[in-house]
Protein backbone atom coordinates (compact mmCIF):
# COMPACT_ATOMS: atom_id res chain seq x y z
CA UNK A 1 0.00 0.00 0.00
CA UNK A 2 1.30 3.46 -0.89
CA UNK A 3 0.15 7.05 -0.69
CA UNK A 4 0.28 9.57 -3.52
CA UNK A 5 0.36 13.18 -2.32
CA UNK A 6 0.06 15.98 -4.87
CA UNK A 7 0.46 19.34 -3.13
CA UNK A 8 -0.28 21.65 -4.78
CA UNK A 9 -2.12 20.41 -7.87
CA UNK A 10 -0.85 22.64 -10.68
CA UNK A 11 -2.67 24.11 -13.67
CA UNK A 12 -5.75 24.83 -11.61
CA UNK A 13 -6.72 28.02 -9.74
CA UNK A 14 -5.71 28.05 -6.08
CA UNK A 15 -4.11 25.61 -3.66
CA UNK A 16 -5.50 22.09 -3.75
CA UNK A 17 -3.91 19.08 -2.10
CA UNK A 18 -4.84 15.55 -3.16
CA UNK A 19 -3.98 12.40 -1.22
CA UNK A 20 -4.64 8.96 -2.71
CA UNK A 21 -4.12 5.64 -0.96
CA UNK A 22 -3.07 3.13 -3.61
CA UNK A 23 -3.13 -0.64 -3.20
CA UNK A 24 -2.11 -3.03 -5.99
CA UNK A 25 -2.18 -0.14 -8.45
CA UNK A 26 -5.73 0.99 -7.59
CA UNK A 27 -6.84 4.06 -5.64
CA UNK A 28 -8.65 2.76 -2.53
CA UNK A 29 -9.24 6.10 -0.79
CA UNK A 30 -8.86 9.75 -1.67
CA UNK A 31 -8.94 13.09 0.12
CA UNK A 32 -9.21 16.55 -1.41
CA UNK A 33 -7.95 19.38 0.77
CA UNK A 34 -8.67 23.03 0.14
CA UNK A 35 -5.72 24.66 1.87
CA UNK A 36 -7.07 28.15 2.49
CA UNK A 37 -9.92 29.55 4.57
CA UNK A 38 -12.65 31.56 2.83
CA UNK A 39 -13.50 34.68 4.81
CA UNK A 40 -15.31 36.89 2.31
CA UNK A 41 -18.66 36.20 3.93
CA UNK A 42 -17.28 37.79 7.07
CA UNK A 43 -15.89 40.75 5.13
CA UNK A 44 -19.34 41.49 3.71
CA UNK A 45 -21.11 41.60 7.08
CA UNK A 46 -22.15 45.07 8.17
CA UNK A 47 -21.72 46.61 4.75
CA UNK A 48 -24.24 48.31 2.48
CA UNK A 49 -25.98 45.50 0.54
CA UNK A 50 -25.20 47.28 -2.73
CA UNK A 51 -21.52 46.60 -2.12
CA UNK A 52 -22.12 42.87 -2.49
CA UNK A 53 -21.92 42.58 -6.27
CA UNK A 54 -18.63 44.52 -6.24
CA UNK A 55 -16.92 42.78 -3.32
CA UNK A 56 -18.22 39.31 -4.22
CA UNK A 57 -16.45 39.51 -7.59
CA UNK A 58 -13.18 39.48 -5.63
CA UNK A 59 -13.93 35.89 -4.71
CA UNK A 60 -12.14 34.99 -7.94
CA UNK A 61 -10.30 36.79 -10.72
CA UNK A 62 -11.01 33.96 -13.16
CA UNK A 63 -14.82 34.05 -12.96
CA UNK A 64 -15.72 37.40 -11.31
CA UNK A 65 -18.61 37.94 -13.72
CA UNK A 66 -20.36 34.86 -12.34
CA UNK A 67 -20.06 36.05 -8.74
CA UNK A 68 -21.11 39.59 -9.62
CA UNK A 69 -24.22 38.31 -11.40
CA UNK A 70 -25.15 35.85 -8.64
CA UNK A 71 -24.77 38.66 -6.09
CA UNK A 72 -26.88 41.02 -8.20
CA UNK A 73 -29.61 38.39 -8.54
CA UNK A 74 -29.64 37.87 -4.78
CA UNK A 75 -30.06 41.63 -4.34
CA UNK A 76 -32.80 41.78 -7.00
CA UNK A 77 -34.55 39.08 -5.01
CA UNK A 78 -34.10 40.86 -1.68
CA UNK A 79 -35.22 44.21 -3.12
CA UNK A 80 -38.37 42.69 -4.65
CA UNK A 81 -37.40 43.49 -8.25
CA UNK A 82 -36.36 40.06 -9.55
CA UNK A 83 -39.27 40.07 -12.03
CA UNK A 84 -38.94 43.75 -12.95
CA UNK A 85 -35.52 43.85 -14.68
CA UNK A 86 -35.96 45.42 -18.16
CA UNK A 87 -35.35 43.11 -21.11
CA UNK A 88 -32.27 45.12 -22.10
CA UNK A 89 -30.82 44.58 -18.63
CA UNK A 90 -31.57 40.86 -18.69
CA UNK A 91 -30.07 40.41 -22.16
CA UNK A 92 -26.95 42.48 -21.44
CA UNK A 93 -26.34 40.41 -18.31
CA UNK A 94 -26.52 37.27 -20.47
CA UNK A 95 -24.15 38.77 -23.01
CA UNK A 96 -21.51 39.82 -20.51
CA UNK A 97 -21.59 36.55 -18.63
CA UNK A 98 -21.71 34.54 -21.86
CA UNK A 99 -18.60 36.11 -23.39
CA UNK A 100 -16.75 35.64 -20.11
CA UNK A 101 -17.79 32.00 -19.86
CA UNK A 102 -16.79 31.13 -23.43
CA UNK A 103 -13.25 32.44 -23.02
CA UNK A 104 -13.04 30.71 -19.63
CA UNK A 105 -13.84 27.35 -21.23
CA UNK A 106 -11.14 28.02 -23.84
CA UNK A 107 -8.73 28.80 -21.01
CA UNK A 108 -9.49 25.50 -19.30
CA UNK A 109 -8.97 23.26 -22.30
CA UNK A 110 -5.91 24.84 -23.87
CA UNK A 111 -3.99 26.37 -20.99
CA UNK A 112 -4.89 24.11 -18.08
CA UNK A 113 -5.76 20.67 -19.45
CA UNK A 114 -4.42 20.09 -22.95
CA UNK A 115 -0.87 19.55 -21.71
CA UNK A 116 -2.06 16.34 -20.04
CA UNK A 117 -2.68 14.91 -23.53
CA UNK A 118 -0.60 16.93 -25.99
CA UNK A 119 3.08 16.06 -26.45
CA UNK A 120 4.74 19.44 -26.87
CA UNK A 121 8.03 17.74 -27.78
CA UNK A 122 6.54 16.98 -31.21
CA UNK A 123 6.84 20.68 -32.06
CA UNK A 124 10.59 20.08 -32.36
CA UNK A 125 9.77 18.02 -35.47
CA UNK A 126 7.72 20.79 -37.06
CA UNK A 127 8.70 21.82 -40.60
CA UNK A 128 6.50 24.66 -41.76
CA UNK A 129 5.91 28.40 -41.91
CA UNK A 130 3.72 28.97 -38.85
CA UNK A 131 5.56 31.74 -36.99
CA UNK A 132 4.03 30.86 -33.63
CA UNK A 133 4.99 27.20 -33.91
CA UNK A 134 8.48 28.10 -35.05
CA UNK A 135 8.85 30.36 -32.02
CA UNK A 136 7.85 27.48 -29.74
CA UNK A 137 10.18 25.17 -31.67
CA UNK A 138 13.04 27.59 -31.06
CA UNK A 139 12.34 27.56 -27.32
CA UNK A 140 12.27 23.75 -27.27
CA UNK A 141 15.51 23.46 -29.18
CA UNK A 142 17.15 25.75 -26.63
CA UNK A 143 15.81 23.58 -23.80
CA UNK A 144 13.32 26.21 -22.58
CA UNK A 145 10.00 24.38 -22.31
CA UNK A 146 8.20 26.66 -19.86
CA UNK A 147 5.24 27.11 -19.52
CA UNK A 148 4.73 23.61 -20.93
CA UNK A 149 6.99 21.98 -18.34
CA UNK A 150 7.36 20.51 -15.74
CA UNK A 151 4.56 17.98 -15.89
CA UNK A 152 3.83 14.30 -15.41
CA UNK A 153 5.06 12.33 -18.41
CA UNK A 154 3.75 9.44 -20.45
CA UNK A 155 0.74 8.14 -22.35
CA UNK A 156 0.82 10.61 -25.24
CA UNK A 157 -1.15 9.11 -28.11
CA UNK A 158 -1.86 11.92 -30.56
CA UNK A 159 -0.12 11.98 -33.96
CA UNK A 160 2.66 14.53 -34.29
CA UNK A 161 0.61 16.74 -36.64
CA UNK A 162 -2.25 17.00 -34.13
CA UNK A 163 0.17 17.75 -31.29
CA UNK A 164 1.71 20.53 -33.36
CA UNK A 165 -1.69 21.99 -34.26
CA UNK A 166 -2.79 21.87 -30.63
CA UNK A 167 0.28 23.85 -29.54
CA UNK A 168 -0.44 26.45 -32.23
CA UNK A 169 -4.01 26.63 -30.96
CA UNK A 170 -2.67 27.02 -27.40
CA UNK A 171 -1.01 30.24 -28.52
CA UNK A 172 -4.05 31.38 -30.53
CA UNK A 173 -6.27 30.71 -27.49
CA UNK A 174 -4.43 33.43 -25.57
CA UNK A 175 -5.68 35.95 -28.12
CA UNK A 176 -9.18 34.47 -28.04
CA UNK A 177 -9.28 34.98 -24.29
CA UNK A 178 -8.32 38.63 -24.75
CA UNK A 179 -11.08 39.14 -27.31
CA UNK A 180 -13.60 37.52 -24.93
CA UNK A 181 -12.55 39.91 -22.17
CA UNK A 182 -12.85 42.86 -24.53
CA UNK A 183 -16.41 41.79 -25.41
CA UNK A 184 -17.34 41.81 -21.71
CA UNK A 185 -15.72 45.21 -21.19
CA UNK A 186 -17.80 46.84 -23.95
CA UNK A 187 -20.77 46.80 -21.58
CA UNK A 188 -19.06 45.98 -18.28
CA UNK A 189 -16.50 48.80 -18.31
CA UNK A 190 -13.55 46.55 -17.49
CA UNK A 191 -12.58 43.00 -16.67
CA UNK A 192 -11.87 41.38 -14.29
CA UNK A 193 -14.21 42.79 -11.66
CA UNK A 194 -16.52 44.68 -14.02
CA UNK A 195 -18.88 47.43 -12.94
CA UNK A 196 -21.56 46.66 -15.52
CA UNK A 197 -23.93 44.44 -13.52
CA UNK A 198 -25.78 45.98 -10.59
CA UNK A 199 -29.03 45.28 -8.74
CA UNK A 200 -31.81 46.51 -10.98
CA UNK A 201 -30.05 45.70 -14.25
CA UNK A 202 -26.86 47.06 -15.80
CA UNK A 203 -25.00 50.37 -15.84
CA UNK A 204 -24.63 50.69 -19.64
CA UNK A 205 -27.14 51.28 -22.41
CA UNK A 206 -27.08 49.52 -25.77
CA UNK A 207 -26.27 51.60 -28.83
CA UNK A 208 -25.89 50.50 -32.45
CA UNK A 209 -22.14 51.06 -32.19
CA UNK A 210 -21.48 49.00 -29.07
CA UNK A 211 -23.84 46.27 -30.25
CA UNK A 212 -21.90 45.88 -33.51
CA UNK A 213 -18.55 46.07 -31.70
CA UNK A 214 -19.69 43.23 -29.46
CA UNK A 215 -20.98 41.12 -32.37
CA UNK A 216 -17.69 41.53 -34.26
CA UNK A 217 -15.78 40.05 -31.32
CA UNK A 218 -18.36 37.31 -30.76
CA UNK A 219 -18.02 36.15 -34.36
CA UNK A 220 -14.29 35.61 -33.74
CA UNK A 221 -15.07 33.59 -30.60
CA UNK A 222 -17.72 31.60 -32.45
CA UNK A 223 -15.36 30.74 -35.28
CA UNK A 224 -12.71 29.52 -32.83
CA UNK A 225 -15.14 27.44 -30.78
CA UNK A 226 -16.79 25.80 -33.78
CA UNK A 227 -13.76 25.29 -36.01
CA UNK A 228 -10.87 24.86 -33.57
CA UNK A 229 -11.95 24.12 -29.99
CA UNK A 230 -14.58 21.45 -30.63
CA UNK A 231 -12.54 19.64 -33.33
CA UNK A 232 -9.54 19.61 -30.97
CA UNK A 233 -11.63 18.15 -28.13
CA UNK A 234 -13.03 15.47 -30.44
CA UNK A 235 -9.54 14.65 -31.72
CA UNK A 236 -8.24 14.18 -28.17
CA UNK A 237 -11.35 12.21 -27.23
CA UNK A 238 -10.95 9.83 -30.18
CA UNK A 239 -7.42 8.99 -29.04
CA UNK A 240 -8.37 8.59 -25.39
CA UNK A 241 -11.69 6.75 -25.54
CA UNK A 242 -10.77 4.71 -22.46
CA UNK A 243 -11.24 7.94 -20.46
CA UNK A 244 -14.95 7.60 -21.14
CA UNK A 245 -14.82 5.01 -18.34
CA UNK A 246 -12.34 6.75 -16.04
CA UNK A 247 -13.17 9.28 -13.33
CA UNK A 248 -16.86 8.42 -13.30
CA UNK A 249 -17.74 9.84 -9.88
CA UNK A 250 -21.06 9.98 -8.06
CA UNK A 251 -23.35 10.04 -11.15
CA UNK A 252 -25.61 12.63 -9.53
CA UNK A 253 -25.67 15.95 -11.40
CA UNK A 254 -27.12 19.30 -10.30
CA UNK A 255 -27.74 22.40 -12.43
CA UNK A 256 -29.12 25.79 -11.38
CA UNK A 257 -29.74 26.78 -15.00
CA UNK A 258 -28.33 29.82 -16.74
CA UNK A 259 -29.14 32.65 -19.19
CA UNK A 260 -32.62 33.97 -18.51
CA UNK A 261 -34.82 33.83 -21.58
CA UNK A 262 -37.71 35.46 -19.72
CA UNK A 263 -37.37 37.49 -16.55
CA UNK A 264 -41.05 37.62 -15.63
CA UNK A 265 -40.87 34.96 -12.89
CA UNK A 266 -39.33 35.96 -9.55
CA UNK A 267 -38.43 32.31 -8.90
CA UNK A 268 -34.98 31.58 -10.32
CA UNK A 269 -35.48 27.85 -9.78
CA UNK A 270 -38.32 27.69 -12.32
CA UNK A 271 -37.94 30.63 -14.69
CA UNK A 272 -37.15 29.90 -18.34
CA UNK A 273 -33.41 29.60 -18.95
CA UNK A 274 -31.21 28.47 -21.83
CA UNK A 275 -29.58 25.80 -19.65
CA UNK A 276 -32.25 24.12 -17.55
CA UNK A 277 -32.51 23.82 -13.77
CA UNK A 278 -32.72 20.44 -12.13
CA UNK A 279 -31.01 17.16 -11.32
CA UNK A 280 -30.33 13.83 -12.98
CA UNK A 281 -28.88 10.52 -11.88
CA UNK A 282 -27.33 7.61 -13.74
CA UNK A 283 -30.71 6.86 -15.38
CA UNK A 284 -30.87 10.37 -16.90
CA UNK A 285 -34.31 10.85 -15.37
CA UNK A 286 -34.67 14.61 -14.76
CA UNK A 287 -35.82 16.05 -11.46
CA UNK A 288 -36.98 19.54 -10.56
CA UNK A 289 -34.71 21.91 -8.64
CA UNK A 290 -35.74 22.46 -5.01
CA UNK A 291 -33.33 24.92 -3.40
CA UNK A 292 -34.68 24.11 0.06
CA UNK A 293 -32.85 20.76 -0.17
CA UNK A 294 -29.39 22.41 -0.26
CA UNK A 295 -27.24 22.17 2.88
CA UNK A 296 -23.58 22.53 3.79
CA UNK A 297 -21.99 19.99 6.12
CA UNK A 298 -18.74 20.43 8.02
CA UNK A 299 -17.96 17.23 9.94
CA UNK A 300 -14.64 16.88 8.08
CA UNK A 301 -14.09 20.61 7.46
CA UNK A 302 -12.29 23.08 9.69
CA UNK A 303 -15.48 24.75 10.91
CA UNK A 304 -17.45 24.41 14.13
CA UNK A 305 -19.75 21.37 14.07
CA UNK A 306 -22.64 23.47 15.35
CA UNK A 307 -22.85 25.12 11.93
CA UNK A 308 -23.25 21.82 10.07
CA UNK A 309 -26.11 20.69 7.83
CA UNK A 310 -27.67 24.13 7.50
CA UNK A 311 -29.37 25.65 4.50
CA UNK A 312 -27.14 28.42 3.09
CA UNK A 313 -29.69 31.08 4.07
CA UNK A 314 -29.05 30.03 7.68
CA UNK A 315 -25.38 29.26 7.20
CA UNK A 316 -22.60 30.55 9.40
CA UNK A 317 -18.85 30.81 8.97
CA UNK A 318 -17.08 29.86 12.20
CA UNK A 319 -13.59 28.52 11.47
CA UNK A 320 -12.06 25.91 13.76
CA UNK A 321 -8.52 25.16 12.56
CA UNK A 322 -7.05 21.93 13.86
CA UNK A 323 -10.43 20.25 14.40
CA UNK A 324 -10.13 16.49 14.85
CA UNK A 325 -10.93 14.39 11.75
CA UNK A 326 -11.17 17.51 9.57
CA UNK A 327 -8.93 17.91 6.54
CA UNK A 328 -10.22 20.78 4.39
CA UNK A 329 -11.28 24.43 4.46
CA UNK A 330 -13.96 23.51 1.94
CA UNK A 331 -17.37 22.69 3.32
CA UNK A 332 -19.42 19.79 1.94
CA UNK A 333 -22.54 20.99 0.08
CA UNK A 334 -25.20 18.34 -0.32
CA UNK A 335 -28.56 18.19 -2.11
CA UNK A 336 -31.26 16.20 -0.33
CA UNK A 337 -28.47 14.72 1.76
CA UNK A 338 -26.70 13.26 -1.29
CA UNK A 339 -23.46 14.00 -3.13
CA UNK A 340 -23.92 15.92 -6.38
CA UNK A 341 -21.45 16.95 -9.06
CA UNK A 342 -21.87 20.34 -10.68
CA UNK A 343 -20.30 21.89 -13.76
CA UNK A 344 -20.64 21.99 -17.57
CA UNK A 345 -21.41 18.27 -17.57
CA UNK A 346 -24.33 18.83 -15.20
CA UNK A 347 -25.87 21.78 -17.06
CA UNK A 348 -25.53 20.12 -20.47
CA UNK A 349 -26.73 16.71 -19.24
CA UNK A 350 -29.72 18.15 -17.35
CA UNK A 351 -30.72 20.23 -20.38
CA UNK A 352 -30.24 17.17 -22.58
CA UNK A 353 -32.33 14.99 -20.25
CA UNK A 354 -35.12 17.60 -20.26
CA UNK A 355 -35.37 17.22 -24.02
CA UNK A 356 -34.02 20.49 -25.38
CA UNK A 357 -33.87 19.70 -29.12
CA UNK A 358 -30.72 21.70 -29.97
CA UNK A 359 -28.76 20.35 -27.03
CA UNK A 360 -29.96 16.83 -27.73
CA UNK A 361 -28.81 17.13 -31.35
CA UNK A 362 -25.38 18.40 -30.31
CA UNK A 363 -24.81 15.77 -27.63
CA UNK A 364 -26.11 12.86 -29.71
CA UNK A 365 -24.03 14.00 -32.69
CA UNK A 366 -20.83 14.16 -30.65
CA UNK A 367 -21.49 10.81 -28.98
CA UNK A 368 -22.22 9.21 -32.36
CA UNK A 369 -18.93 10.51 -33.72
CA UNK A 370 -17.13 8.94 -30.77
CA UNK A 371 -19.28 5.77 -30.94
CA UNK A 372 -20.19 6.29 -27.28
CA UNK A 373 -23.39 6.05 -25.27
CA UNK A 374 -24.86 8.82 -23.06
CA UNK A 375 -23.52 6.99 -20.00
CA UNK A 376 -20.02 7.91 -21.23
CA UNK A 377 -20.75 11.51 -20.20
CA UNK A 378 -20.08 10.47 -16.59
CA UNK A 379 -16.31 10.49 -17.07
CA UNK A 380 -13.18 12.53 -17.70
CA UNK A 381 -13.97 12.48 -21.40
CA UNK A 382 -17.58 13.46 -20.81
CA UNK A 383 -16.64 16.52 -18.77
CA UNK A 384 -14.33 17.85 -21.47
CA UNK A 385 -16.88 17.17 -24.20
CA UNK A 386 -19.70 18.81 -22.23
CA UNK A 387 -17.53 21.87 -21.53
CA UNK A 388 -16.84 22.34 -25.24
CA UNK A 389 -20.50 21.86 -26.14
CA UNK A 390 -21.48 24.28 -23.37
CA UNK A 391 -19.22 26.90 -24.94
CA UNK A 392 -20.79 26.28 -28.36
CA UNK A 393 -24.34 26.54 -27.03
CA UNK A 394 -23.50 29.85 -25.38
CA UNK A 395 -21.53 31.44 -28.22
CA UNK A 396 -24.13 30.44 -30.81
CA UNK A 397 -26.75 32.45 -28.87
CA UNK A 398 -24.76 35.61 -28.17
CA UNK A 399 -25.21 37.34 -31.53
CA UNK A 400 -28.97 36.75 -31.50
CA UNK A 401 -29.23 38.21 -28.01
CA UNK A 402 -27.22 41.25 -29.07
CA UNK A 403 -29.49 41.83 -32.07
CA UNK A 404 -32.57 41.64 -29.81
CA UNK A 405 -31.43 44.65 -27.75
CA UNK A 406 -33.49 47.84 -28.12
CA UNK A 407 -31.41 51.03 -28.12
CA UNK A 408 -33.15 53.85 -26.34
CA UNK A 409 -35.05 51.49 -24.04
CA UNK A 410 -34.11 51.20 -20.32
CA UNK A 411 -31.64 48.63 -19.01
CA UNK A 412 -32.16 49.40 -15.33
CA UNK A 413 -35.03 49.75 -12.87
CA UNK A 414 -35.10 51.90 -9.74
CA UNK A 415 -35.62 50.32 -6.31
CA UNK A 416 -35.69 51.15 -2.63
CA UNK A 417 -33.25 49.68 -0.13
CA UNK A 418 -35.31 47.67 2.39
CA UNK A 419 -34.83 47.82 6.15
CA UNK A 420 -34.72 44.05 6.25
CA UNK A 421 -35.03 41.35 3.65
CA UNK A 422 -33.46 38.16 2.38
CA UNK A 423 -32.52 37.09 -1.11
CA UNK A 424 -31.07 34.27 -3.17
CA UNK A 425 -29.23 34.41 -6.49
CA UNK A 426 -28.54 31.15 -8.34
CA UNK A 427 -26.85 30.75 -11.72
CA UNK A 428 -24.44 28.49 -13.54
CA UNK A 429 -20.93 29.83 -13.20
CA UNK A 430 -18.48 28.50 -15.76
CA UNK A 431 -17.60 25.70 -13.32
CA UNK A 432 -21.17 24.93 -12.29
CA UNK A 433 -23.94 25.67 -9.80
CA UNK A 434 -23.27 28.96 -8.00
CA UNK A 435 -25.51 30.37 -5.28
CA UNK A 436 -25.36 33.56 -3.21
CA UNK A 437 -27.63 34.09 -0.20
CA UNK A 438 -28.03 37.43 1.58
CA UNK A 439 -29.81 38.58 4.74
CA UNK A 440 -30.36 42.30 5.32
CA UNK A 441 -31.11 43.92 8.67
CA UNK A 442 -31.18 47.66 9.36
CA UNK A 443 -30.22 48.22 5.72
CA UNK A 444 -26.93 46.37 6.27
CA UNK A 445 -25.72 42.90 5.37
CA UNK A 446 -26.36 40.73 8.42
CA UNK A 447 -25.27 37.48 6.79
CA UNK A 448 -23.88 36.41 3.43
CA UNK A 449 -23.16 32.93 2.15
CA UNK A 450 -21.73 31.86 -1.19
CA UNK A 451 -21.86 28.18 -2.15
CA UNK A 452 -19.69 27.90 -5.24
CA UNK A 453 -19.15 25.17 -7.85
CA UNK A 454 -15.79 23.98 -6.60
CA UNK A 455 -17.08 23.77 -3.03
CA UNK A 456 -19.50 21.15 -4.36
CA UNK A 457 -16.91 19.26 -6.40
CA UNK A 458 -13.87 19.45 -4.13
CA UNK A 459 -15.83 18.88 -0.94
CA UNK A 460 -14.44 16.55 1.72
CA UNK A 461 -16.47 13.80 3.34
CA UNK A 462 -19.74 14.97 4.85
CA UNK A 463 -21.42 14.21 8.16
CA UNK A 464 -22.34 10.71 6.94
CA UNK A 465 -18.84 9.96 5.67
CA UNK A 466 -19.84 10.30 2.01
CA UNK A 467 -16.89 11.33 -0.15
CA UNK A 468 -17.13 14.42 -2.33
CA UNK A 469 -17.40 14.23 -6.16
CA UNK A 470 -13.68 14.52 -6.97
CA UNK A 471 -12.81 12.05 -4.22
CA UNK A 472 -15.36 9.57 -5.59
CA UNK A 473 -14.06 10.06 -9.13
CA UNK A 474 -10.53 9.16 -7.97
CA UNK A 475 -11.46 6.09 -5.93
CA UNK A 476 -11.16 2.96 -8.07
CA UNK A 477 -8.75 4.54 -10.55
CA UNK A 478 -5.94 2.36 -11.83
CA UNK A 479 -2.55 4.07 -11.52
CA UNK A 480 0.15 2.72 -13.79
CA UNK A 481 3.07 4.48 -12.09
CA UNK A 482 2.68 5.82 -8.56
CA UNK A 483 5.61 8.21 -9.12
CA UNK A 484 4.04 9.58 -12.29
CA UNK A 485 0.27 9.61 -11.58
CA UNK A 486 -0.99 11.26 -14.76
CA UNK A 487 -4.32 9.43 -14.41
CA UNK A 488 -4.97 11.23 -11.12
CA UNK A 489 -4.28 14.75 -12.39
CA UNK A 490 -6.31 14.13 -15.55
CA UNK A 491 -9.33 13.30 -13.41
CA UNK A 492 -8.84 16.31 -11.15
CA UNK A 493 -8.44 18.78 -14.00
CA UNK A 494 -11.53 17.45 -15.79
CA UNK A 495 -13.51 19.17 -13.01
CA UNK A 496 -11.62 22.48 -13.56
CA UNK A 497 -11.40 23.14 -9.80
CA UNK A 498 -11.05 26.75 -8.66
CA UNK A 499 -9.95 26.80 -5.05
CA UNK A 500 -9.99 30.61 -4.96
CA UNK A 501 -13.77 30.38 -5.30
CA UNK A 502 -14.09 27.59 -2.76
CA UNK A 503 -11.81 28.94 -0.02
CA UNK A 504 -10.05 32.20 0.92
CA UNK A 505 -7.76 33.40 3.67
CA UNK A 506 -7.05 36.88 4.98
CA UNK A 507 -5.57 38.23 8.19
CA UNK A 508 -7.10 41.33 9.82
CA UNK A 509 -4.14 43.53 8.85
CA UNK A 510 -3.41 41.76 5.59
CA UNK A 511 0.11 40.74 6.68
CA UNK A 512 2.09 38.06 4.85
CA UNK A 513 1.90 34.65 6.52
CA UNK A 514 4.74 33.21 4.49
CA UNK A 515 6.40 33.12 1.11
CA UNK A 516 6.97 29.93 -0.83
CA UNK A 517 8.87 29.04 -3.94
CA UNK A 518 7.73 25.96 -5.83
CA UNK A 519 10.40 24.43 -8.05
Amino acid sequence: MAKIVIDPVTRIEGHLKIECVVENGVVKDARATGNLFRGLELILRGRDPRDAQIIAQRICGVCPQSHGLAAALSLDSAFGIADKIPDNGRILRNMMHGAMSVQDNVLHFYHLTALDYVNVADVAKYEGNDSQLNSVKDFINRGALEPFMPRYEGDYRLPAAINQAAVAHYVRALEIRRIGHEAVAIFGGKIPHSVGVVPGGVTSSPTPDNIMAYIWKIKILQDFVNNVYIPDVLAVAAAYLDYAEIGVGCKNLLSYGMYDLDGKSPNYATRERLFKQGTIGADFKPGALDTSKITEQVRHSWYEDATSNRHPSLGDTKPQPGKADAYSWSKAPRYDGKVYEVGPLARVAVTYAKGDPKVKELVDGALKQLKAKPSALFSVLGRHLARALSAKIIVDNLEGWALSLKPGQPAYVEYELPEQASGMGIIEGTRGALGHWIEIKDKKIANYQAVVPTTWNVSPMDDKGQHGPIEQALIGTKVKDEKNPFEVVRIIRSFDPCIACAVHFVTPKGRDLGQYRVV
